[in-house]
């Protein structure tokens, strides 16, 4: 679920370890670069050069949105009214924690292995001491959350992210990112294990998208109030928050504003 997941919102920003491993400063360029977009990226008969689908994207985007308002926002809302804060923050810690099992893998495809350790430690920690991750004692201890996916892991390696997408009912995206869901997506496999039974594999899907809903209520409301065009604010907090994840936190800031970045450069192929 992705509907405004581009607004910076992970879930592991939720479990409170992000703000630790990211300079803050890359964040607040992103926000700044993201509002003067939302004002400014699209004039008339002009179309943004990461954005060739657009006209695609933007009834996508219509359609999620409508099914965002209809479904998944207010199921949302109803879920945080019943909920007592530690229990959702119990929630949400132990799909951080089983997240943390592709983390560490892309952390060892990307040769960090430094923090392949830290990660690794993360998980076990939460998920003994922590009780399947329901409680975070590992960032207390120094452990703190890290950002990685398979399309980070294509884009370290250079691949670049190609066009703009937004999918139906999964939100913003682009090819590289696209290629890296779908790679992830056998993750799911493990709720098999652990549930051993396709109703139960449904139940933790639909608990993790409604959580995930959930915590990004905040976002969206922020997103509703400034944007003047919501659809190009979610595109470019999309684009930019995942060119800083596979810059670790620091992009490069003297092409970040450039978006003619030459595609045969092996450091903007990245972006």
């Amino acid at each position: 679920m992705r509907f405004i997941r581009g607004l910076g919102k992970d879930r592991d920003d939720r479990a409170d370890g992000f703000a630790n491993d990211t300079p803050r400063r890359s964040w607040v360029v992103i926000a700044l670069s993201v509002l003067i977009a939302s004002g400014c990226a699209s004039l008339p008969g002009e179309r943004d050069p990461k954005d060739p689908f657009e006209s695609f994207n933007r009834s996508m985007y219509k359609f999620n949105d409508a099914l965002d308002r209809a479904v998944l926002k207010p199921v949302a809302e109803g879920y945080v009214a019943i909920t007592p804060d530690p229990v959702n923050k119990g929630v949400t810690n132990i799909f951080s924690n089983l997240e943390d099992v592709w983390v560490t893998a892309n952390d060892v495809l990307q040769f960090k292995f430094g923090q392949a350790l830290s990660d690794l430690w993360r998980l076990v920690i939460n998920s003994t001491f922590g009780i399947y991750g329901i409680f975070d004692v590992a960032t207390p201890l120094g452990l703190n959350k890290h950002h990685e996916d398979f399309g980070q892991t294509l884009g370290h390696w250079g691949v670049g992210p190609g066009p703009y997408l937004v999918w139906p009912v999964l939100g913003p995206s682009t090819i590289r990112d696209t290629t890296g869901d779908v790679v992830e997506a056998s993750q799911w496999r493990a709720f098999e294990e652990v549930s051993d039974s396709t109703a139960g594999e449904n139940t933790l899907f639909i608990l993790d998208t409604i959580d995930t809903r959930a915590d990004l209520l905040g976002a969206s409301r922020v997103m509703s109030k400034v944007a003047l065009d919501p659809y190009i604010f979610l595109r470019e907090s999309y684009l930019q928050k995942r060119r800083a994840l596979v810059y670790d936190g620091n992009p490069p800031d003297d092409d970040f504003f450039d978006i003619d970045k030459d595609e045969d450069d092996p450091k903007a192929a990245r972006e």
